[in-house]
């Protein structure tokens, strides 16, 4: 007989499968395991590793009874009790709309003095479209007429000082975070259309000279970086700027795959992106971004993982291990998952702090 759906789990798109089972079943394999926590693992070597989604405020993870508890019904509630789960998030809303530093403000007063917010590029800072109607009002209404009249622009459209004029305003919302010592980085995540050569290397070395001091990364997402003639290249050019290359896990075979390489391009930050394996999504168009995402890893997929994470954390002061698979409690149950199978990995060779528990 099969099991009776809960209220708030909507019905899958299809019958469920090992990695789409629906919310109710990725709760239950959370359950069973201890989050990491507001702190980072500490590994014998000192560096840093943090576990955490992207996105703490989608639609389906908020849903009543997938992750939440029931008392945090308000933004700042939410925030506080995903806080105390992980110790870093990544934000993807600025990718649609430049963010306002109140906003920014509020996230840092909202979490503990340990936790870490990476920050996803608006779109166009990467060269992708932005809708007109969700700029800033002075930069919307410094549009030339013909921009103005327009649904969607590209950074290439704008007149140079209005380009600047996104980046400074960007940079400047993030100040509070940078205060506190709350940002991450930066995820400059580039198109499909992105390919490799000077121009696009140009690109981001444009980026590295507007941003500074600020942390940021670096995601492709065309398997031309990585091919037998460029592979090398690539990497080499990230390690000669000190940038940190996004590892990532995602559907291979495809136009748009990266390999998942263990690629430490600087000491400073090592991230690994995890965008679940829905192959029949990843390049459809018209999409949802919660359905191209939604996938639930199973152990073994997460348990090959493990040992790789130990890895890249002999390599980097500090890790990132950010779950993309953006689907209800998906991410969330994932990242405890991976987290705890990471922790075991040390625990098996010393203990990481004294009084620690074995999750």
């Amino acid at each position: 007989m099969p099991r009776s759906r809960a209220p708030h789990e909507r019905a899958p798109a299809a019958a469920p499968t090992v990695h789409d089972p629906g919310a109710e079943d990725a709760r239950n394999r959370a359950s069973r395991l201890e989050a990491p926590g507001p702190e980072p693992v500490r590994t014998p070597n000192g560096t840093l590793i943090r576990f955490g989604t992207a996105s703490w405020t989608d639609p389906t993870l908020v849903r009543s009874g997938v992750f939440y508890p029931s008392r945090a019904t308000s933004a700042e509630a939410r925030l506080k009790y995903y806080a105390s789960q992980f110790s870093m998030v990544e934000v993807d809303s600025p990718y649609y709309a430049l963010p306002a530093r109140q906003t920014v403000e509020a996230w840092a007063d909202r979490t503990p003095e340990s936790f870490r917010f990476d920050i996803k590029a608006h779109a166009l800072m990467t060269g992708q479209p932005s809708e007109v109607a969700r700029l800033p009002a002075d930069i919307r209404d410094a549009l030339p007429a013909p921009l103005a009249s327009k649904t969607r622009l590209y950074a290439k459209d704008l007149p140079p000082e209005l380009a600047d004029a996104v980046w400074a305003t960007f940079i400047d919302a993030l100040l509070p975070l940078r205060e506190t010592d709350k940002l991450g980085a930066v995820l400059m995540q580039y198109p499909r259309w992105f390919l490799p050569g000077h121009a696009s290397r140009d690109q981001i070395l444009d980026a590295h000279h507007r941003f500074g001091d600020m942390p940021f990364t670096v995601e492709l997402r065309n398997a031309l970086w990585f091919n037998a003639r460029n592979a090398e290249h690539t990497l080499r050019f990230f390690e000669d700027h000190d940038i940190p290359f996004v590892m990532v896990d995602e559907p291979q075979g495809l136009k748009s795959s990266v390999p998942p390489l263990l690629a430490v391009t600087t000491p400073r930050l090592a991230v690994i992106r995890f965008h679940g394996r829905r192959a029949e999504t990843w390049e459809r168009q018209g999409v949802t971004t919660t359905e191209k995402f939604r996938y639930l890893y199973d152990a073994r997929e997460l348990e090959a993982w493990a040992p790789r994470v130990r890895e890249i954390a002999g390599r980097a002061r500090e890790v990132h291990v950010v779950m993309n698979n953006c689907y209800a409690n998906y991410g969330t149950t994932n990242a405890i998952e991976l987290a705890s199978m990471v922790r075991r990995i040390y625990r098996m060779e010393a203990p990481l702090t004294k009084g620690s528990k074995d999750n």
